[in-house]
């Protein structure tokens, strides 16, 4: 039956070898492989359909913040088999690097330590760290490129100069708003934004040493990791603070938890 939720036990219930038509997730899968920010990404688990989201988000809160996983032989496995799933894909001894964002979360420890149990001895780990919102800024250029500099079918600017004033003097108000806030606030505020691509400095590295490593390796490959995606953000945020990486480097992108039509609104 997967993962269900039991109402009169008030708990969730796995199991590993059948499938039923009140699952949460599935567990009888080999994992999940989709083309998403550019990038390859794997995941071990998607949703079913028809998860209510008050369901959706108390497992993902079971998942994420259980206090002693270790004690948790359910969750555990649960775990170790979308990473066993993922060796199987990618041959996890071959990578050099574990990129991954900082959280309150013990999930991404725990898959990374297992991890390590199929990676090199010298696979190294960096994590990225929350920005202060006075960080966040707008690619204007970008934006002006996709968006304000579009033209008609005969040739025309879509926009005239003075729309395009008005809209950058929106978007300079609206980065005011956002210094003035915290992060929570603001990751809740502009994930559904048609702003949100454009908005940068989310994450920053956490040493001056993280930084210096990404500027000077080549032909590497990299594993950009997270617990649960839901709408992209955070795993696209990544990628862009780690755009100073050499394109020579190959990037593979895993989260535990994922959806196939993700990029639908992380676009």
């Amino acid at each position: 039956m997967g993962v269900t939720y039991d109402n009169n036990e008030q708990r969730f219930v796995f199991d590993f070898e059948h499938d039923g038509t009140e699952d949460i997730v599935s567990l009888t899968g080999d994992g999940y492989q989709v083309e998403a920010f550019g990038r390859c990404f794997y995941y071990g688990y998607e949703f079913s359909d028809q998860v209510d989201g008050n369901v959706r988000s108390a497992f993902i809160n079971y998942v994420k913040f259980t206090e002693d996983l270790q004690k948790n032989p359910d969750l555990t496995q649960f775990i170790k088999k979308a990473v066993d799933q993922l060796n199987r894909r990618v041959n996890l001894y071959d990578y050099n690097l574990v990129v991954m964002p900082e959280s309150s979360s013990k999930v991404n420890q725990y898959m990374l330590r297992y991890i390590y149990r199929f990676a090199q001895p010298m696979l190294r780990k960096m994590e990225l760290v929350k920005a202060l919102p006075a960080s966040i800024s707008f690619d204007m250029d970008a934006y002006e490129k996709q968006y304000l500099d579009d033209v008609l079918e005969n040739g025309r600017p879509r926009y005239t100069q003075a729309q395009k004033d008005d809209v950058k003097q929106s978007i300079a108000k609206m980065l005011e708003l956002i210094h003035q806030k915290d992060y929570f606030t603001i990751a809740r505020d502009v994930r559904k934004s048609r702003f949100r691509p454009y908005m940068v400095n989310f994450l920053r590295f956490a040493t001056e040493e993280d930084k210096e490593l990404c500027t000077t390796i080549r032909n590497q490959n990299i594993l950009v990791m997270d617990d649960v995606t839901t709408s992209g953000s955070t795993l696209n945020e990544i990628l862009r603070t780690l755009r100073i990486l050499n394109e020579d480097n190959e990037i593979t992108i895993f989260s535990l938890i994922g959806r196939k039509d993700l990029m639908a609104e992380a676009v």
